[in-house]
This record gives C-alpha cells, sequence and structure tokens, in this order.
C-alpha cells in the first residue's frame, strides 16, 4: 500500500469531508431516492429517482475514495519542519525570471492539492524541481507552456511560525 504524504490540515479537511458525505448527503440522498419511489413507483420512467441514484453512486465512490486516502494517509507534522532547504510542506516564494512575476506556493500532498490556494502537490514539475533546492537557487521547470525558469526568493514554515506565536 502506497503511503499519501499529506498536512494535518489536509488530513483535517478530508476527514471533515467523508463525515459530511456520510452523516448529511447519504442520508439526504436515500431520503430521496424513498420519496421518488413514493411518487412514482415506475422506476424505468422516474427521472427524480434515476437522478438521485446517480448522485448515490457518486458519494459512494468519493465515500470509499475519501475511506482509502485517509487509511494510506502518511502526516507529516508541518510545525517540526524548519531550515532554508525545500522539502515537503515549506511554503516557497518563487519568481518567474521572464515575468517577474511573484508566486507563493506551499508544498502539500496530492489529496490537498489546490492551486487556487496556492498548494501544488509534491508530485507536481515544479515542487519536484524545487526539492531540495534553496533560497537564492534558480529552478528550471518544464511547463505545459514551455520551459520556465523561477529564482527561489524565500523559504518559510507557516506552521511552525503559527505554532511559535501560539506558545508565546
Amino acid at each position: 500500500m502506497t503511503k499519501l504524504p499529506m498536512t494535518a490540515a489536509g488530513y483535517a479537511a478530508l476527514a471533515d469531508e467523508l463525515r459530511h458525505r456520510i452523516r448529511v448527503e447519504r442520508p439526504d440522498l436515500v431520503q430521496r431516492i424513498q420519496q421518488a419511489i413514493a411518487d412514482d413507483p415506475n422506476l424505468v420512467e422516474n427521472s427524480e429517482y434515476q437522478v438521485a441514484l446517480a448522485e448515490q453512486s457518486v458519494n459512494d465512490t468519493r465515500i470509499a475514495e475519501l475511506e482509502d486516502k485517509l487509511a494510506r494517509a502518511d502526516i507529516v507534522d508541518v510545525s517540526k519542519l524548519s531550515g532554508n532547504t525545500i522539502k515537503f510542506g515549506a511554503t516557497v516564494t518563487l519568481i518567474d525570471e521572464d515575468t517577474g512575476e511573484k508566486r507563493v506556493w506551499q508544498i502539500v500532498g496530492e489529496p490537498e492539492a489546490d492551486a487556487s490556494k496556492g498548494k501544488i502537490s509534491i508530485t507536481s514539475p515544479i515542487a519536484r524541481a524545487l526539492i531540495g533546492k534553496s533560497k537564492g537557487e534558480t529552478v528550471a521547470v518544464e511547463t505545459p507552456g514551455g520551459r520556465k525558469a523561477f529564482g527561489v526568493r524565500q523559504v518559510e514554515w507557516f506552521e511552525a511560525k503559527r505554532k511559535r506565536r501560539e506558545q508565546a
């Protein structure tokens, strides 16, 4: 069984989604199916029944996927990480050497990656190129849009900073 590295926050988010799907969505879908059957017992032509049944299948598939990911989770305590070398959990500030655009990415596990929230998967091309690099280095990455060069401006450990603030 392949382990999935993820942060504690990522694990908690998946666990919350699983609880919601089991405790809220599943009973809701069962109720919708029962109501659709009561309204029209001709199931072949009952569109409300067919839609609810399809949604139930999607929900059950996602529940199984979440259970699998949580069972394989390898939780990395980012609060205990520090240093200037980029590794899992680091938040990295990059400067695109062509455009000068600044980008901030946290390197997280695949299940919690969300580029719109500044979180990239450890398996992404950018993260793979960044691992082991330090502030001041330049990283070349093959992207779908072509080869890009990024300067590493900063390596931070936000979880560690937050814990120190909470303890102070």
